[in-house]
């Protein structure tokens, strides 16, 4: 095995030049030369007031730096990746406080061994110093039933308290009192984590295997393995399992929750995770708790507390009662923490109808043509459902692989459609329907391609507006125009040569080059496959022949 491949100037360095380019781009923040401390640049607006001081090891970005600003954190310590930060590293960022004039330094601190003892040793050696030092830990993780003598570990719930602790900062209250009340809310912080994959330290391996498939529930920030693997199912069974285990009260970890309960919901991307899924999760997560009588006051859905590029996700929950939601709605100017609404989750309706739909086109009648229209349809929809996977491989020669699942959408949209619907007597209108139908399904530039088609009937509008299926479509039109003159009975003969000169058009397309869509971005050498639309486009002519009787 090789460790993985990572877009790094130097392992040695990259904890160094990460910093640098946080702290660089901001303009807001300072780093403390000699050491891994970033500040706030306008160390005098905390004179008088309680600071506060958190961090760890690097990997977690954007915690903790991210989370410096006023209304939250003061300054960090970063440790190398997934170390903790040594004590004079520490103890240089709390002196670094005090001669700017605060009137105390809370340390915010994440459950692990060498967390607590580095800034313990710190804490005690600043008190020593004269500087009013306290320490808060928090140990938010959900995951053990019956925890080790260490205790349960400090995870992105932390971020919580950076800015329920800042908050009250920020508002000049005392040490102490910001000490009582952030351990109280502390203890209504939970959060589980489950991976896909694991992470690599720069220069080492990945930090535990994974199997394809599997999935790892209950892990650590720092790659260490959970407490169950399990086949990976869907998002809504994922967020179920991570759920039920955080609250369930035989667990001596586990976080008191019950039907009436309000909390604030963060889910935290792990490292690897698209936008999209994580917001599959989200929509996940908020629907199961709603379903268990739980008010969702506000959600965070993000990257907040990361594990270098591990594909995962951890669901952190606050219990939250209206002094809660009021500190975590007051505003910061931390670079990473979310711009969110101050309105409530649950009971707000997000939908909204559309207009009206124009009824011109609804007083349809049936034909002659009707039945022979409908098995024509029928046999495309079969056609393309069939050869699905067909045009999606050949579609990420040159595109993005969705060729097949574009046409698949439009196609079971119609199967949907026809079953409840009089199919027009007149191809016109039929064109038209479809046209509605395509628009409304099918996505991509088929979708543009395939309702402008419908609409115009031919392909001079395609033309002009951006190529295309052309070069099966083009020659299959000239062919059909000979419809107009064909003798009584030459009617197949002129559809099956239009069929045999889209699908010779269909293929010459493995020697052209593309000048518009994704395939003009790929190089010329690398695209030697028909293009997928142009056989999409034979297929379904072929389809419509062989309805009619047309042989194979």
């Amino acid at each position: 095995y090789q460790p993985q491949q990572k877009l790094l100037n130097s392992v040695d360095r990259c904890v160094d030049e990460a910093l640098e380019g946080i702290v660089s781009s901001s303009g807001c923040l300072s780093l403390l030369r000699g050491h891994r401390v970033v500040v706030r640049a306008d160390l005098d607006a905390l004179k008088g007031r309680v600071a506060l001081l958190s961090g760890g090891g690097s990997g977690h970005e954007p915690a903790h730096a991210g989370y410096i600003g006023s209304g939250m954190l003061s300054a960090a310590v970063a440790g190398g990746v997934f170390a903790s930060p040594p004590p004079a590293s520490v103890l240089a960022a709390i002196l670094c406080l005090r001669d700017a004039g605060v009137s105390g330094v809370l340390l915010i601190v994440k459950n692990y061994t060498g967390d607590r003892l580095n800034f313990g040793l710190a804490a005690e050696q600043a008190r020593n110093r004269g500087v009013a030092v306290e320490m808060v830990v928090v140990a938010d993780d959900c995951a053990f039933d019956r925890p080790s003598k260490a205790g349960r570990r400090g995870l992105c719930g932390t971020v919580f308290v950076h800015k329920l602790a800042g908050a009250l900062a920020e508002e000049g209250c005392p040490l102490d009192e910001i000490v009582s009340k952030v351990t109280e809310a502390v203890k209504g912080i939970g959060t589980l984590g489950v991976s896909l994959s694991p992470c690599s330290v720069p220069g080492c391996l990945p930090s535990f295997d994974l199997p394809a498939g599997e999935m790892e529930l209950g892990l650590g920030i720092h790659g260490e393995p959970g407490i169950k693997r399990s086949k990976v199912t869907s998002a809504d069974e994922v967020v179920k399992t991570m759920v039920d285990h955080m609250t369930n009260p035989a667990s001596q970890s586990h976080l008191s929750l019950k039907s009436g309960d309000s909390v604030v919901l963060c889910v935290n991307n792990l490292g690897a995770l698209s936008c999209l899924e994580i917001s599959v999760v989200t929509r996940s997560a908020i629907r199961y708790l709603e379903g268990r009588g739980v008010r969702v006051a506000r959600v965070m859905s993000g990257s907040f507390m990361t594990s270098l590029e591990m594909a995962g996700v951890s669901l952190s929950m606050m219990r939250a009662d209206q002094e809660i939601l009021r500190l975590f709605d007051a505003k910061t100017t931390a670079s990473a923490w979310p711009n969110l609404s101050t309105v409530c989750i649950s009971g707000t309706s997000y939908i909204l109808d559309p207009p009206a739909k124009d009824m011109q086109e609804t007083s349809h009648t049936e034909g002659p043509l009707s039945d022979v229209m409908r098995k024509a349809l029928e046999a495309v929809c079969s056609s393309l459902l069939q050869r699905q996977e067909e045009l999606n491989s050949l579609d990420r020669a040159s595109g993005d692989g969705d060729c097949g699942n574009t046409h698949a959408q439009a196609a079971k949209a119609i199967q949907e459609w026809l079953p409840g619907h009089i199919v027009p007597g007149c191809p016109g209108q039929l064109l038209s329907t479809l046209a509605g139908l395509v628009q409304e399904r099918m996505g991509g530039s088929s979708g543009a391609r395939g309702d402008m088609v419908n609409r115009s009937g031919g392909e001079d509008m395609v033309n002009r507006r951006g190529g295309g299926y052309l070069d099966a479509l083009c020659p299959a039109v000239e062919e059909l125009r000979r419809l107009t003159t064909s003798p009584p009975g030459g009617h197949m003969a002129i559809l099956q040569a239009a069929v045999e000169k889209a699908e010779l058009g269909a293929e010459s397309t493995r020697d052209l080059t593309a000048r518009a869509g994704r395939a003009s971005y790929i190089a010329t050498v690398h695209v030697t496959l028909p293009d997928p639309g142009a056989v999409a486009i034979a297929a379904i002519l072929r389809a419509v022949f062989e309805a009619l009787g047309g042989q194979k």
